[in-house]
């Protein structure tokens, strides 16, 4: 069973890189990005939100 479980936290987060770029995830209003220098931070603050809550209805969908 835990086997199972970091299989798919491993997929999960395979999509969650790969989908950004295909399915324009990347940059959403709201994200904050902050660039000076050679220092670059980006925190996807709206792009965690609406993550969790498509993974929500999907593993409830799952559930019922």
């Amino acid at each position: 069973m835990l086997l199972l479980l970091g299989g798919i936290l491993v997929v999960s987060g395979a999509l969650i890189m790969l989908g950004g770029r295909l399915f324009g995830l990347s940059r959403l209003p709201g994200d904050i990005f902050i660039q000076r220098g050679n220092f670059t931070f980006y925190f996807p603050i709206v792009t965690s939100i609406i993550l969790s809550i498509l993974l929500t209805i999907i593993l409830n969908l799952f559930r019922r």
